[in-house]
């Protein structure tokens, strides 16, 4: 996949922004970043698009920016000469589509049919809009369609919140959704900077999805491993369930047959996705360690632990 597409899949959700004064653009920028949302897809339905562009770029480095409802030539240019890393627009038009492709531009037009798609596929497209989303059948419409484009990944965007968000995120053909909920104009209008960041906050917390699987408790052999997770399968009144390498006592609580990883264990961590787990806990200073990722046969990562140990744990993060 290509990097920029790669690093808009590991966000995940892609702030769609109309922003009437340039001069609001920056601490905008600053709010999404610090919610956990580095991109924006600046639209050029106002006349401060290019500016703000610019300006996010030179101030907010750190920020992904992308230009949206990229209608002309002219557009595309500026969009480009601002610093914009990839284009969107809200329909599909071959002539620009091959107009950006001659820049070297990532394209994302905006689909809604099988047709428009597979011309976005006869281009060489692996990602396209799918707009407006919920009025053109939402999650429901893209699985119909995914069976014949198996290999063409949607970015929807329209009536998206954080209500319904991995509605779309839960599907593997999903690369990320766009939205306007957290960058409303009256938000942004108000300056109510503190506001959009707890927005994408909420966002970000809601799409991971992390919560505690199980713990894992080192014990010294099988004998040890049977004996604690029938004592905390009678206290507690869980399901016993023996194993190869280990022992359960309900789902939470696994006994180790030998000691493993940790000096008292381990705790499994679910994510919605491991790989926007990785980044999103990778941008608060996060290290993992590499060399313990494994993935599945679609080549997603299933599991990975944390390169410390939190209070004598290791600590892995694991696909729900």
């Amino acid at each position: 996949m290509n990097e920029i597409l790669k690093e808009i899949s590991q966000i995940g959700i892609v702030p769609v922004v109309a922003i009437e004064d340039a001069k609001k653009a920056v601490p905008l920028a600053r709010a999404l970043v610090a919610g956990g949302l580095p991109t924006a897809e600046i639209t050029f339905r106002t006349a401060a698009a290019e500016d703000a562009m610019r300006a996010i770029t030179a101030e907010v480095p750190e920020m992904l920016v992308g230009a949206g409802t990229v209608l002309t030539p002219d557009q595309l240019d500026r969009a480009l000469d601002a610093g914009s890393k990839f284009i969107v627009s809200p329909g599909f038009n071959p002539e620009m589509v091959k107009y950006g492709l001659s820049k070297g531009a990532l394209m994302l037009p905006g689909t809604a049919t099988g047709g428009e798609m597979e011309q976005a596929m006869a281009l060489g497209l692996e990602v396209v809009k799918f707009f407006p989303a919920e009025q053109n059948g939402g999650i429901a419409k893209i699985k119909a369609l995914a069976g014949p484009y198996k290999k063409l990944r949607w970015m929807p965007t329209g009536g998206v919140t954080t209500k319904n968000m991995m509605d779309y995120l839960s599907f593997d053909q999903i690369v990320a959704c766009g939205g306007t909920w957290m960058v409303k104009a009256d938000l942004i209008e108000g300056e109510r900077w503190d506001e959009i960041t707890a927005i994408c906050r909420e966002a970000v917390k809601t799409m991971l999805g992390l919560q505690i699987m199980h713990v894992g408790v080192n014990c010294a052999d099988a004998e040890e491993a049977e004996r604690t997770a029938k004592t905390f399968a009678g206290l507690f009144g869980f399901p016993y369930k023996a194993g190869n390498s280990s022992d359960f006592a309900g789902t939470v609580v696994e006994c180790m047959k030998k000691p493993g990883r940790g000096l008292h264990g381990h705790i499994g961590i679910g994510a919605n996705s491991v790989e926007r787990a990785m980044y999103h806990l990778g941008r608060q200073g996060v290290e993992f360690d590499e060399t313990s990722v494994k993935t599945n046969a679609k080549g997603q990562v299933t599991n990975v632990y944390l390169k410390d140990e939190v209070a004598g744990f290791a600590i892995h993060v694991m696909r729900k």
